[in-house]
């Protein structure tokens, strides 16, 4: 099932190789709530906790092709949520940071992954606009949520030559490729558009 959904992946457009083998060896049903593990493998959000949901797994697939990570990279995630994501960071090599806003999720996430065996750098309750300045800069940044602007902090936040991925929009999102190419200039692309849960801020 995990090598059909690859492949599903790969008939949208996917090409990254790496990607796709992460695709192939993770569990996704592991990820989810057993009211849907029968639908894992289908290429569909589904809710997790605290109303949240684990991305399509194409939207995943393709938020890490245009991240490119190399192995060994610094990646700071925005938006741990099922873990997911996370798992395939780690599959790609990367040293991850990951930053969750529901504590709930992050409770639970952060004993599952290390239960399964994935061991990522990092696990924070907190708020994701304000990135992870104490492990600052990182070669790449994802954010897994709609942000509906792209926080100043994670620009901030992002080595020169990297790669910093972010839904941007409020009711739907488009997908936003920045690449810093230097201290202060950044290059933009955008790949058209998605639907994400909101970024949320804390506003204490």
């Amino acid at each position: 099932m995990r090598q059909q959904l690859a492949q599903l992946v790969a008939s949208k457009g996917i090409t990254d190789e790496k990607v796709l083998d992460a695709i192939r060896k993770i569990p996704r049903h592991l990820f989810m709530d057993s009211s849907f593990e029968d639908h894992a493998y289908q290429d569909k959000a589904f809710p997790i906790a605290a109303d949240q949901t684990i991305s399509q797994p194409y939207t995943v697939a393709f938020q890490s092709e245009l991240l490119q990570v190399k192995r060994g990279a610094k990646v700071l995630e925005i938006g741990t949520g099922s873990g997911y994501q996370t798992a395939l960071l780690c599959e790609l090599g990367a040293r991850v940071y990951s930053v969750e806003r529901q504590q709930e999720l992050f409770k639970k996430t952060k004993r599952f992954l290390e239960n399964i065996g994935y061991r990522p750098r990092y696990l924070s309750f907190g708020d994701g606009y304000k990135g992870l300045p104490q492990f600052a800069p990182f070669d790449r940044i994802l954010v897994t949520a709609g942000a509906p602007f792209v926080p100043q902090a994670l620009l901030g936040q992002l080595k020169v030559g990297g790669r910093l991925v972010i839904p941007v929009g409020k009711d739907s999102q488009i997908m936003t490729l920045l690449e810093r190419t230097s201290e202060r200039e950044f290059h933009k692309t955008e790949y058209g558009e998605f639907r994400f849960v909101p970024l949320l801020e804390d506003r204490n």
